[in-house]
């Protein structure tokens, strides 16, 4: 079965990368890739959800209702797309590597008969877009994770 993977390390706890995830209502604020439809559909497995994709940054996006088969919190998020012929699988999982450090993969995997027809066309473009919503997540959270910081030391002097 054809799989699409990146992965990137986070200078943050895996839970402030959690919550950027699971605020899909923010997601147009920090990521190009994917983004929030229908901000009233919060992600809860069972549920389908509201979505658009961007494979490249000046490209048109396309719409897509995944249904959330898997939340498990702090640890894995993953969805389920389909059409006759084509299955589309992703997860974004989160690992501790340290207190403060966080590794973050995001893979899709392809199924179905039409899957071999459609991935030769978006391959590329797919990836590229997992590993630049990669990077923008770490500079979205690193960012938080400093100003968040930064406010705890300003607390903590002027106590």
């Amino acid at each position: 079965m054809p799989t699409l993977r990146t992965e990137i390390e986070i200078n943050a706890p895996r839970s402030l990368i959690w919550e950027a995830l699971m605020r899909k209502d923010e997601w147009r604020r920090w990521n190009t890739f994917l983004f929030d439809g229908d901000p009233a559909l919060a992600i809860h497995q069972g549920r389908e959800i509201f979505l658009s994709i961007r494979r490249l940054e000046d490209d048109e996006s396309t719409d897509f209702e995944p249904l959330i088969t898997l939340v498990q919190p702090h640890v894995c998020l993953r969805w389920v797309a389909k059409m006759p012929g084509f299955k589309s699988e992703h997860s974004f999982e989160i690992q501790d590597l340290s207190p403060t450090r966080t590794l973050y993969t995001h893979q899709e995997r392809f199924r179905g008969t039409l899957s071999n027809i459609f991935l030769p066309f978006i391959r590329q473009d797919e990836k590229q877009g997992m590993r630049r919503m990669a990077r923008q997540l770490k500079r979205y959270v690193e960012h938080r994770e400093y100003r968040q910081y930064r406010r705890d030391q300003r607390a903590r002097r002027d106590r």
